[in-house]
């Protein structure tokens, strides 16, 4: 390795970290929603990737401007779709896995984009993201969930999708699209709120490609990206804000905490770990990072903080910024209640063992369970006539078993009949201990 002092100070002042090798990524649309922002994507700044549509409607297909595009189809369907039913996209998804596989030959990276809530975008990308995998790509997905007021059955179909790519995926990243309120008032039409809520899940994905593509003076790398946000995806979230002119650095840090998707900064308060990545032109300052980065620091006490920072030459005067920020989903931390008392309730051994009542017990049987050690009386061995020790077969002895009363009816709240200090409602073969043969 060449020291410092062997590179010639011309070559030094202009050159710039470069990646190891170039990256083969590719970004699938899934799904009518996904095929809309992956054409979104596919401009110039995205030049690098190689695009991919995937639907079961022909329609949305023939509209994209993807590269590759792939029909999944049957004539069970009969040009109809899905209807809405992820289990369909599923079926088709798998009866085509090779097609999948072939596709996500030869990529490192795989991007899928996606609108959950629907039959293909639901379905397929979950087999999507296992044959990326298989084909040996990384698999990221961008995900976006429903409105609230799209109905509950969009909801359900969206959070079990979501279920089934965390299971696959190497990484996903999800936008619920009800933080869009935050940016709309009355008068925003529904195009224009669906408009908002693409645009800022395309801001997450050119932060995650300016992050794996631009040359890092400070690199991160991909595996670090899926550490941050694996077994957390329900809970990540990430934001990109630019900012330019002198004030570059403050501009950008007011921004990333009046973002909505981090909720006015609150998200990094309860962050357990933070990646960030800068990126600016030649000019960018150690002052303007170590500024921002004193701030988010101090927003995001107690979590893991990953820094990366990129240069670009066509960034002059400018700085962006990439957050992902992840916690764990509630209650991964409490402890688990004991087994077969989820309620974290005494239970009725340990009832008994300290003597203390149960007051949603209303049953006056003991319900405690028979000890496994019976007592055993020894016998006289019979003798027979002829002087032979004659075996006894050995007796059933009758035990109660451990049946719980849930309810005596309309006399549940009934006083017991006592009678000499007996409780008659008990069996009397249970109180005079009659065995039944």
């Amino acid at each position: 390795m060449k020291n410092n002092d062997e590179i010639p100070p011309a070559a030094a002042e202009n050159s710039l970290p470069q990646l190891p090798s170039a990256r083969t990524i590719k970004i699938f649309g899934v799904g009518g929603a996904g095929i809309i922002l992956g054409d979104a994507l596919n401009r110039g700044e995205f030049s690098g990737a190689d695009f991919g549509a995937i639907d079961t409607e022909g329609g949305s297909l023939a509209a994209s401007s993807a590269a590759v595009k792939i029909h999944l189809e049957t004539k069970l369907l009969r040009g109809m779709g899905t209807g809405g039913d992820p289990e369909r996209g599923h079926a088709l998804a798998e009866e085509q896995f090779p097609t999948l596989k072939a596709a996500c030959e030869g990529a490192e990276m795989i991007f899928i984009v996606v609108g959950l809530g629907g039959g293909a975008g639901s379905g397929v990308s979950p087999v999507l993201a296992r044959a990326a995998r298989e084909a040996g790509a990384l698999a990221l997905a961008f995900v976006t969930l429903p409105f609230v007021c799209e109905g509950n059955r969009r909801q359900q179909q969206a959070l079990q999708s979501l279920e089934q790519l965390k299971q696959v995926a190497d990484g996903v990243i999800c936008l619920p699209n009800q933080k869009a309120f935050k940016l709309i008032d009355e008068n925003t039409s529904v195009l224009d709120t669906f408009r908002i809520t693409g645009s800022l899940l395309m801001e997450g994905v050119r932060g995650v490609w300016q992050l794996l593509t631009r040359p890092g003076l400070i690199q991160i790398h991909f595996d670090d990206l899926c550490a941050l946000v694996r077994d957390r995806h329900s809970e990540s979230a990430f934001a990109f804000v630019e900012g330019a002119g002198p004030a570059r650095s403050r501009e950008v840090i007011e921004k990333l905490l009046a973002h909505p998707l981090l909720d006015e900064g609150r998200a990094l308060a309860g962050a357990n770990a933070v990646m960030v990545s800068l990126t600016g032109g030649k000019d960018l300052t150690m002052a303007e990072v170590n500024r921002v980065m004193e701030k988010i620091n101090r927003h995001c006490e107690g979590a893991q903080v990953i820094m990366g920072a990129a240069l670009d030459p066509g960034m002059a005067n400018r700085m962006s910024i990439a957050v992902i920020v992840a916690k764990d989903p509630p209650g991964r931390n409490a402890a688990p209640a004991p087994a077969g008392n989820p309620q974290g309730q005494n239970g009725p051994c340990d009832s008994a063992e300290e003597g203390a009542e149960n007051p949603a017990d209303n049953s006056r049987f003991d319900r405690r369970p028979p000890s496994s050690s019976l007592p055993v009386h020894p016998r006289e061995p019979a003798i027979s006539r002829h002087g032979r020790v004659r075996r006894d077969k050995s007796k059933m002895l009758q035990i109660q078993l451990p049946l719980a009363i849930v309810s005596k009816g309309r006399f549940d709240k009934s006083e017991p009949t006592i009678h000499q200090g007996e409780d008659l409602d008990i069996p009397t073969y249970i109180r005079r201990g009659v065995p039944l043969n």
